[in-house]
C-alpha cells in the first residue's frame, strides 16, 4: 500500500516544476530576442555593404562623368571654302576635313595658348566643333566661334596632379585664367570608345548591351516558358524526363565560361561573319539564362493551385485552355522573377562574351544585330586594364551607368510582374 506523500513534498515539486518552467520559457524568450537581433544586424550589414557600394561608385563615378575642356575661340567666317549644303549631304565631318577645319583649330589653338598650344588640345577636338557646324551651319557665319574642347591627356593628367612639374604649372595657370576646366562631358553617353580618355563615350557599349539583351530575352524567354509548360504539364514521368530535369538543373550552374566555349563551337561555326556581333552574345547569353527561367518556371507553374485546373475542366475547357487561359497567367509573375534573375545575370556576364571576341575595339554603335559590338562589362574590362589614370575614372562612371541600367531593367521587369500578378 503506496504511503500519501506529504502535502509539503508536493508542494515543493510542483514549484520545482514551475520553476524549470519559468526558466525554460525565460530561455525561448533570449533566444527569440537574439534571434531577431540577429537577423536586425545582418540585414543592417546588407543595407550598409550596399550603400557603401553605390557610394563610392558614385563618388568615383562622378569624377568619371567630367573630363579637362581647354575654352578658347576658332575664326570661323571666310577661314573655310565649304558649302553649308555640304553639310547636309552624307559624311559631313569628311567634308570638312577637306575644308581644313583640323588646321584652322589647330592654329587658333597656337594663336591662343603660344608655341605648342596645339599639343594642349585632343587629336580629335575638331570634330566636335565639326559636330556644332553640321548641327546649326548658320554658325558659319560666326566671326569667332567659342568652343569648349578636351584637352589633351597629358593636359589633363598634370590638371589632376599628375605629370612633369612644368606641365601641372601650365595646367594651374590655364586653370587660373578660367581657360582650363573640369566640365560635366554630355557626349559621355552618345560617344563610341576611343583611344583616349578624354574623347571616349559609352553609347557603343551601352547599345550592344541593349541589342544583347534583346536578343537574349527573345530567345531565352519563350523557349524556357514553353518547355517549363511541357515538363510540368504534358510530359510523362519516365526515366527520360528524369534525365532532362538532371540536366537542367546541371545547366543552371555550370560556369559561364562554358557557354562561351559553345557559342565559339557552334555559332561562330555556323556564322563565321558575325563575329563580336549581338546576335552571336545574345544567342549565347540565351544558353546561359534559359535553365534559369525553366526551373523557375516549372516552380511557378507548381505553385498554381490544383483547384483551378479541376474548375477549369468542369467548366468544359480544353487541357490546352486550362494551361494558356488559367495556369499560364497565374504562373506569369513567378515566371518573371526567374527572368529578372536570369537577365541580370546575363547583363553582367563578361567571360562568354570574351570566348565569341566582343572584346575587340569598336569606334562606332553598332547598326544593326549583325554589326560589330561590345558591351558595358567588356567595355569596363577594358578601360580598367588600361594604365591611363583618365580610364579609371571613365570605368567607374561605365560602372554606374550599368547598375543604372539593370536597375531599369529589373524595374520594368517587377513592373510587369506586378501588373500580371492575381491573387486568389
Amino acid at each position: 500500500m503506496n504511503k500519501p506523500r506529504d502535502p509539503a513534498e508536493i508542494e515543493a515539486l510542483r514549484s520545482a516544476r514551475q520553476a524549470r518552467m519559468q526558466a525554460g520559457l525565460a530561455r525561448r524568450y533570449r533566444s527569440d530576442v537574439l534571434f531577431r537581433w540577429v537577423g536586425f544586424g545582418a540585414v543592417t550589414f546588407s543595407v550598409l555593404i550596399l550603400v557603401l557600394l553605390l557610394v563610392s561608385m558614385a563618388s568615383s563615378g562622378w569624377a568619371g562623368f567630367h573630363r579637362s575642356e581647354i575654352r578658347m575661340s576658332v575664326p570661323i567666317r571666310g577661314r573655310m571654302q565649304i558649302d553649308p549644303a555640304r553639310l547636309a549631304q552624307p559624311d559631313p565631318l569628311g567634308g570638312l576635313e577637306v575644308a581644313g577645319l583640323p588646321a584652322l583649330v589647330n592654329s587658333s589653338a597656337t594663336k591662343a595658348f603660344g608655341r605648342e598650344g596645339d599639343a594642349l588640345i585632343s587629336d580629335g577636338a575638331w570634330r566636335e566643333v565639326g559636330q556644332k557646324l553640321i548641327d546649326d551651319p548658320s554658325l558659319l557665319m560666326t566671326s569667332e566661334l567659342k568652343v569648349s574642347l578636351p584637352a589633351s591627356d597629358d593636359l589633363a593628367n598634370a590638371q589632376r596632379g599628375g605629370g612633369d612639374a612644368a606641365l601641372r604649372q601650365r595646367a594651374a595657370d590655364l586653370a587660373r585664367e578660367g581657360k582650363l576646366v573640369r566640365a560635366f562631358d554630355t557626349g559621355f553617353l552618345v560617344r563610341a570608345d576611343a583611344t583616349n580618355p578624354q574623347s571616349v563615350g559609352i553609347w557603343g557599349a551601352l547599345k550592344g548591351s541593349m541589342m544583347t539583351m534583346f536578343i537574349t530575352l527573345l530567345l531565352a524567354f519563350p523557349v524556357g516558358v514553353l518547355s517549363a509548360l511541357y515538363l510540368e504539364e504534358y510530359a510523362a514521368r519516365n526515366r527520360w524526363t528524369d534525365i532532362i530535369e538532371i540536366s537542367i538543373n546541371n545547366l543552371a550552374a555550370v560556369p559561364s565560361i562554358i557557354f562561351g566555349l559553345l557559342g565559339l563551337a557552334v555559332f561562330l561555326a555556323a556564322f563565321p561573319n558575325y563575329r563580336s556581333a549581338p546576335l552571336v552574345g545574345g544567342m549565347t547569353l540565351a544558353l546561359m539564362t534559359m535553365p534559369v527561367i525553366v526551373i523557375s518556371g516549372r516552380n511557378a507553374i507548381k505553385a498554381v493551385p490544383p483547384s483551378i485546373r479541376d474548375a477549369a475542366l468542369a467548366m468544359g475547357a480544353s487541357p490546352v485552355q486550362v494551361v494558356f487561359h488559367h495556369v499560364l497567367p497565374l504562373a506569369l509573375p513567378g515566371i518573371l522573377t526567374g527572368t529578372i534573375i536570369g537577365m541580370a545575370r546575363a547583363l553582367g556576364e563578361t567571360a562568354p562574351l570574351l570566348m565569341i571576341g566582343m572584346r575587340a575595339f569598336v569606334a562606332s554603335p553598332p547598326s544593326d544585330f549583325t554589326s560589330p559590338a561590345t558591351v558595358l562589362p567588356v567595355q569596363i574590362f577594358l578601360w580598367s586594364d588600361e594604365i591611363n589614370r583618365g580610364f579609371v575614372e571613365r570605368t567607374s562612371a561605365a560602372i554606374v551607368v550599368l547598375l543604372i541600367f539593370l536597375l531599369v531593367m529589373n524595374g520594368i521587369a517587377i513592373y510587369l510582374r506586378g501588373r500580371f500578378e492575381k491573387r486568389w
